[in-house]
């Protein structure tokens, strides 16, 4: 193969964003938290001062170390020090702990819709039931991994495209449906600008961490910058310019074929029937569609099947992957004890596991008092939205030292020629980041407000502790640093 058919062309890269970033859930959660259609004016403001501006930075960080296969920590590496690099890395891990406790409830809630086809046989079913078997489950894969074996792996990557290809296919047919069946029943959104212009309250900015969770990953495309066909310098802007393009009209035209569903009113009518949209919205918008299309539930049994592969098989390969890539690079893990470093005869890390079935299973235990299983989906919703983030605040520390050594690090594409600009974008966005995350703490349910409190403390003071204890047991070594 010669060289230029190697070369990625900037619309490709595009789609490769596109599809990595966004799914359906992201425009469910924006209707659902912020009232409807009026999140639309939320997604523009998003997209405009936050993902535009951090996948540049990205871009740029990317095509600096081209070289680098680690992505954030080796960027926090090569711009400041090693032990950085291992928060940064930490960081990564730990933010998994709250995705992996999540997998297991939204893959039993994929497959109860697919076997019950509605949401009361699973949603009354008692709380210490639910998370019982979600503790099951979660064992389970655990195993799974420990065993060295990872057959889900390729089945995720299948799942993901698929869910995508729904959340496409589900904006299509919604806007077809009035046409094809007239009398179908579609509700019509309020479009005077008093509506569309949200409130900004306490509950408004407590729920931004959910935007900022939809819209960020973007550093996943950075080691394709220096790949692309042309100049970087032109094509990488261009690509993720019309990623942010086409993400907007999924996130706007999403949000309205929702609004020809769903009534803001019954779903903000009480706690519970937010938590009842929040839990089972995605199901019961395809379940509505295939109504109006007069083939019942086919597309619903369709998406959830989709989502239960996806749900099951991410819970594995998130339990084992972030783990290797924290436990395998050698210059991240001289910060951490050796325990955690043994390997089983399957080449698994069996302490790390362990460690993540304590951390995991303390949150998915803690769930058995929420008033449902709703309830739990709800705040893991929620508790994701403010850890997830947490690790993009490493990106915007990257750049920010990249650009205060600029003329260290020779690169193809820049974002800004000016430091002084490129500094100030670099502090904003941190700032938004780690604001969002803050904010997002604030909740009226105790419960939820306490497990926003503990889980990232823990994790924090878990990640500062490691080192120490490695220091320690070197020193008894007698191996000095």
């Amino acid at each position: 193969m010669i060289e230029s058919e190697k070369r990625i062309k900037w619309y490709m890269l595009s789609f490769m964003a596109f599809s990595t970033l966004w799914g359906f859930g992201n425009v469910v959660n924006g209707f659902l938290y912020f009232n409807g259609v009026q999140v639309i004016f939320s997604w523009i403001m998003m997209f405009l001062l936050y993902f535009i501006p951090n996948a540049f930075m990205v871009g740029e960080l990317g095509s600096a170390f081209k070289n680098e296969g680690g992505g954030v920590t080796s960027w926090i590496r090569s711009t400041t020090n090693e032990k950085l690099a291992y928060y940064a890395g930490w960081t990564y891990w730990a933010c998994h702990i709250t995705y992996i406790a999540s997998k297991g409830s939204g893959g039993l809630k994929a497959l109860s819709w697919m076997i019950f086809q509605s949401s009361e046989a699973y949603d009354a079913i008692p709380t210490i039931y639910i998370q019982v078997a979600t503790l099951v489950v979660f064992l389970f894969f655990c195993w799974v991994a420990s065993r060295g074996i990872n057959p889900l792996k390729n089945l995720a990557t299948l799942a993901g495209s698929s869910m995508f290809v729904m959340s496409i296919l589900y904006i299509l047919m919604m806007f077809a449906a009035p046409k094809i069946n007239p009398g179908g029943g579609y509700l019509s959104a309020d479009w005077t600008f008093d509506n569309l212009i949200p409130t900004f309250d306490m509950k408004y900015f407590t729920s931004l961490s959910i935007l900022v969770f939809a819209v960020g990953g973007i550093e996943k495309m950075s080691p394709y910058v220096n790949k692309m066909e042309g100049d970087p310098s032109r094509a990488f802007p261009k690509a993720m310019i019309f990623a942010a393009i086409m993400v907007i009209i999924s996130a706007i035209f999403g949000t309205i074929a929702m609004g020809m569903m769903f009534d803001p009113e019954l779903i903000n009518a009480s706690p519970e029937a937010f938590d009842s949209y929040l839990a089972n919205g995605a199901y019961m918008a395809f379940q509505q569609l295939g109504e109006y299309y007069g083939i019942g539930n086919t597309l619903m049994i369709i998406y959830a099947l989709c989502n239960t592969i996806g749900q099951f098989s991410t819970l594995v390969v998130s339990i084992d992957a972030p783990l290797r890539m924290l436990l395998e690079d050698d210059r991240a893990n001289k910060f951490i004890p050796r325990t955690l470093l043994k390997k089983n005869k399957y080449g698994a890390f069996i302490n790390g596991i362990k460690l993540i079935v304590i951390l995991c299973g303390a949150i998915i235990v803690a769930q058995i008092v929420a008033p449902g299983a709703a309830a739990v989906l709800r705040q893991l919703t929620k508790l994701n939205s403010i850890v997830m983030p947490l690790r993009y605040l490493w990106v915007f520390v990257a750049y920010i030292a990249l650009r205060k050594k600029t003329n260290e690090f020779p690169r193809e594409y820049k974002f800004v020629k000016g430091n002084g600009i490129a500094l100030f974008f670099g502090g904003w966005c941190f700032f938004v980041t780690a604001a969002c995350c803050l904010l997002g703490i604030i909740s009226d349910d105790p419960f939820q407000m306490m497990l926003n409190i503990i889980t990232p403390v823990v994790l924090i003071a878990l990640g500062m502790i490691l080192p120490v204890l490695r220091a320690r047991e070197d020193k008894k070594l007698g191996i000095e640093k």
